[in-house]
């Protein structure tokens, strides 16, 4: 039977008229991994034998399988966040989003490569190796969920649970073209994912289409006692509202978000989905973000002072390996925040970059007045080749310029993909919402997606 890119849906249906077997559609994803990962090095752990649950063939992912970023804890299974500090690390509990898939019935089948702790655009920063885009194995996958979107265009799982601080996860959805979705901060529990920076990390969805990602998104959202940050905020049911038109809605194209530095192919492709978007009846209205300029110094002081105390617990004393283990790239954010934090500099840093990430948010607020969404590029840039940002750690923090501020105002973004270059590689664009927005953005981007039908498979 073919299995090939099916979606959740489609595998569910499968699954439920007895027409393939759980375990029949793990070995399918193993096989797959057992071929493939030692050329892409999307896994950095594969379980070879399924934990299917019986007792749960009632549930809405019963036997579907899915990986997640190595950065969450599952009992009895290493947890490394891609660092050498965490080599051998076995974790022993469970974090509550795969709890909570776990109880919908979806099988664990691995965990993904990252940049260590989360701190990259490229997986290049993993203590691991590097995962390559299965577009162009010379290419960057994005990061720092890279392994997860490496994983998901070359069919190697059905879904994946990543983590976005400032683009973590949408842009390897925009590197490989898949769908990723950033949450509004709080809508999806914390509790037992390795913290990069702890006011600006949002737990998602990684998907082949929108309709997954809002299958996704109910098991996953909701309030936890484990995590005082999460919102109690009422679930809805995301999948019943894609159907929706969407016709009459105004759409924000913010200026600043198309301006010098931004790659004429990029902009080419996210001006072709404002057309798809017209098309269906939306008004593009220009608008703008003026404090957009800010938000990239704004979130790498934020962002490295938080890090900075994140990552102290990791002494060499109480678990994981000595601090000499630290990649060069944590090194350096640990030391940035650690001067941004220290007294003296304390006011004339951090205190200063969290008034402007108010004034960010402010400038959403006002942008929502007049309109029902954004959309921007994710990225400045096309993924790039391996090692080109390497010795040019600024440039590699400007991939971050259009997705930082999302997360310094702490609100959704869904990560579509646009087209491709005319070397074949991946562009995507973002619509970005109000504070829980998620249904209204999920529904959007399925319309996109049925109208624009960008279906493309890598060659591998």
């Amino acid at each position: 039977m073919e299995l090939s890119y099916k979606s959740i849906t489609e595998l569910r249906k499968l699954l439920q008229e007895k027409k393939i077997s759980p375990e029949e559609l793990y070995s399918y994803y193993v096989n797959r991994i057992k071929k493939l990962n030692p050329m892409l090095n999307a896994y950095l752990t594969v379980l070879d034998k399924p934990n299917i649950d019986y007792s749960k063939k009632d549930q809405p992912l019963f036997g579907i399988p899915f990986s997640m970023k190595d950065t969450y804890n599952v009992k009895g299974i290493k947890t490394t966040a891609a660092s050498k500090v965490l080599e051998h690390h076995i974790s022993s509990y469970d974090s509550t989003v795969y709890v909570r898939l776990r109880d919908a019935g979806a099988v664990l089948i691995g965990k993904t490569n990252c940049d260590a702790w989360g701190h990259g655009v490229s997986t290049v920063n993993s203590d691991f190796g590097v995962t390559k885009n299965p577009w162009n194995l010379e290419y960057v996958p994005g990061g720092s969920s890279g392994g997860s979107g490496a994983a998901l265009v070359a069919d190697l799982c059905t879904f994946s649970i990543a983590e976005d601080t400032a683009g973590s996860i949408r842009c390897p959805a925009s590197f490989c073209s898949v769908t990723g979705l950033k949450v509004t901060y709080g809508l999806v529990s914390r509790y037992g994912c390795i913290a990069f920076a702890s006011s600006l990390d949002t737990v998602g969805p990684m998907a082949k289409n929108v309709e997954d990602l809002a299958l996704v998104l109910e098991i996953i959202a909701g309030r936890d006692i484990y995590d005082a940050t999460s919102s109690s905020q009422q679930i809805p049911k995301y999948t019943q509202g894609l159907h929706n038109k969407i016709s009459g809605m105004k759409l924000g194209v913010p200026k600043e978000y198309f301006t010098e530095g931004v790659d004429e192919e990029v902009a080419a492709n996210v001006e072709s989905a404002i057309k798809i978007f017209e098309k269906l009846g939306v008004k593009a209205i220009s608008i703008s973000l003026p404090m957009t300029k800010y938000a990239i110094a704004t979130y790498y002081l934020i962002n490295p002072s938080e890090t900075s105390s994140n990552l102290a617990r990791y002494d060499g004393i109480r678990y994981g390996g000595n601090r000499d283990l630290f990649g060069a790239e944590a090194k350096r954010r640990i030391m940035l925040g650690t001067f941004a934090l220290s007294a003296g500099y304390y006011d004339a840093y951090y205190k200063k970059a969290t008034k402007m990430r108010t004034l960010i948010r402010k400038d959403f607020a006002e942008a929502f007045k007049k309109v029902d969404f954004l959309i921007g590029p994710v990225n400045p840039t096309p993924p790039f080749k391996i090692g080109e940002k390497t010795h040019d750690p600024l440039t590699a923090y400007l991939e971050d310029v259009f997705t930082a501020p999302i997360n310094l105002a702490g609100i959704p973004s869904l990560a579509l993909p646009a087209g491709f270059t005319k070397n074949k590689l991946p562009i995507g664009f973002q619509i970005i919402g109000k504070h829980f927005d998620e249904a209204k953005l999920l529904n959007i981007g399925y319309q996109y997606e049925q109208e624009a039908g960008i279906n493309a498979k890598p060659e591998i």
